[in-house]
């Protein structure tokens, strides 16, 4: 990612080169870029240590004048330009993390992280561009144990708090500060990288997430807006502890009036397109917590969701992710979905029939097999979740009408996924001829990779449809089930599979809840 730099010029313009002047000694430049090799290869603890004491002078001259001209800009402003220079030159040290631990111990970067409190901003910004540098992914990469010591000691000198703080106070529409806001981002996005606990840390004792909302409810895009979407993507992933906050927080409100303005209009570039998904992506993780599922089908989300289903732009598939989300174990979800006309707008999609809008950047045949996935997970969510009265007819009715079409469609769903499976325990069995040990918790994972999560899904809606007690239904399975030369003991020993490795973390009685309705079909 390239943050954009602040631009400054290293020598007056009268000093600068131009096309007019004499020709210059090659002899002379390469002498020069010998010599700053040189010193880059020397960068030692010595080294260190003097850059270090040349930052203490200039920061202490700065504070001393400061204090004593605190209204005459002009008596401080030389003693501001040397502690800037200080700190460019501090940059060099990206090229040798492993001094990092004596960066630390020395105390300098408890220096470098008390300027991001210094009153004057552009001071701010020099240590947040060295901030970045010094963490940047590249650099740290291959240097664990530094970077750890790096980002232990940024928390202790309260780092994180400084430079959301820091945010408060700078504008967008000023070029260098605008670099500055990218910068602080990836800065904490960096931070989170090397110690994933500082995602929660950062929401907790900052007030970042408000920060992150309140940039994305900004109509315009731009690349700031951009990674705003991705950053809290990223504090939202995985932590429930965020999820609840910023739920709290109106935040499903929030993402869905961001994504709401791409209902019926495509982002325009690349980019942009990037940050819808990074909206969305923070959405379904926010639906992962009940009490946001019940915000959301507050809000009108589902309705939403269908609108854009139904609108057929880029966010079309996004849409039927936020659903399959929302409608996981929360039948309220589900019987909006019917209430608001969802069948007649998924069933095409189901059926494969409906045109799939796709971006540039989406391969065919993985999107198609994707949201194929979700929307057998959004029809066995509302099998699950719709158990009776006129909605739970109005479901099994759609299986029933133009000659069984979705019965036919499920079974052919079914056998390619069953193809996909088996395919996977051959690889598997060849793997053990082999002699590589492969244990059973891999084996179960990798075959949930290769689709048996779906086929799965699938066998648990052919048991809904079986145990409806529907004739004609049960007359048509069974038809497709001799055609295919299949029994129904293939079927069950798909849903026992299922039944043996149902997990608790929804909690003990809902587990059991789940394989006694799971048996239920078996029997």
């Amino acid at each position: 990612r390239d943050a954009v730099k602040r631009k400054r010029s290293t020598s007056p313009p009268s000093e600068q080169i131009t096309d007019t002047e004499p020709s210059i000694d090659l002899s002379l430049l390469e002498a020069l870029e010998k010599s700053h090799q040189n010193s880059i290869l020397t960068l030692d603890l010595k080294t260190l240590n003097k850059l270090a004491l040349s930052l203490e002078r200039r920061l202490k001259a700065n504070t001393a004048a400061r204090l004593k001209y605190p209204d005459d800009p002009e008596k401080f402003a030389d003693s501001e330009l040397e502690l800037h220079d200080e700190l460019q030159k501090l940059k060099i040290l990206a090229g040798a993390p492993e001094l990092y631990k004596d960066l630390v111990r020395i105390g300098t970067l408890e220096s470098i992280t008390g300027l991001l409190n210094h009153d004057n901003t552009d001071i701010a910004i020099d240590a947040v561009t060295l901030l970045q540098d010094l963490t940047d992914a590249d650099v740290v990469e291959d240097n664990d144990e530094s970077a750890q010591a790096l980002v232990d000691a940024l928390i202790e000198n309260n780092a994180v708090e400084l430079l959301v703080q820091n945010l408060a106070r700078l504008n967008d529409s000023d070029p260098d500060e605008s670099a500055a806001i990218y910068n602080t981002l990836s800065t904490i996005e960096n931070l989170i990288e090397v110690k994933p606990s500082v995602s929660e840390l950062v929401c907790e004792k900052t007030k970042l997430l408000k920060w992150l909302q309140a940039r994305i409810k900004v109509r315009e895009f731009d690349s700031n807006k951009q990674y705003a979407s991705e950053i809290l993507a990223i504090l939202l992933q995985n932590n429930v502890a965020n999820q609840k906050r910023f739920g709290q927080m109106n935040g499903v409100d929030t993402l869905l009036q961001a994504v709401a303005m791409y209902k019926s209009k495509d982002p325009k570039t690349g980019d942009e397109e990037e940050m819808v998904e990074n909206l969305f992506d923070s959405l379904c993780c926010l639906l992962m917590p009940l009490e946001n599922k019940e915000r959301f089908v507050k809000a009108e989300g589902v309705e939403l969701m269908i609108i854009i289903m139904n609108q057929k732009k880029l966010c079309y598939g996004s849409a039927i992710r936020a659903l399959d989300f929302a409608m996981t174990n929360y039948p309220p979800a589900c019987e909006r979905f019917v209430d608001v006309m969802g069948l007649k707008t998924a069933f095409p999609a189901f059926m494969g029939k409906a045109i799939i809008p796709l971006s540039k950047k989406n391969k065919r045949k993985r999107y198609k097999e994707e949201l194929e996935e979700r929307l057998v997970s959004v029809v066995a969510s509302l099998f699950g979740g719709i158990l009776r009265g006129s909605r739970r007819e109005r479901l099994f009715s759609k299986f029933v009408e133009n000659e069984y079409e979705k019965i036919d469609r499920l079974m052919e769903l079914y056998l390619r996924y069953s193809d996909r499976v088996k395919a996977e325990i051959d690889r598997l069995d060849e793997l053990e001829l082999d002699d590589l040990d492969v244990d059973e918790e891999e084996k179960y994972n990798r075959k949930l990779d290769s689709g048996l999560y779906t086929l799965q899904l699938i066998a648990v809606i052919l048991g809904h449809l079986w145990t409806s007690g529907h004739g004609g239904i049960q007359g048509r399975m069974e038809l497709v089930l001799k055609q295919q030369k299949l029994s129904k003991k293939d079927l069950k020993d798909i849903l026992q599979e299922y039944h043996d490795n149902i997990g608790d973390l929804d909690g003990p009685e809902e587990k059991e809840r789940a394989q006694s309705k799971v048996l239920n079909f078996i029997s």
